[in-house]
């Protein structure tokens, strides 16, 4: 029997927008400053992923995508 990979993927998350009407303009500085702290740990996690992958690459001679 094959198996359904469709219930292997992970569920993606999708970011809700916050409601952006009822802040101040402070509050939506911090808000701007707590995004740019996000993006930082995420670009901090890619660059860390790849790499992991460069390493596993130059070991194992995989290509990378």
């Amino acid at each position: 029997m094959p198996i359904d990979t469709d219930e292997l993927e992970p569920v993606k998350k999708r970011i809700e927008p916050l409601n952006l009407d009822p802040l101040s303009i402070a509050e939506l500085e911090a808000y701007i400053a707590q995004l740019n702290g996000e993006i930082e740990r995420a670009r901090a996690k890619i660059a860390a992923k790849k790499a992991h992958r460069d390493a596993a690459s130059s070991v194992f001679g995989t290509r990378k995508p």
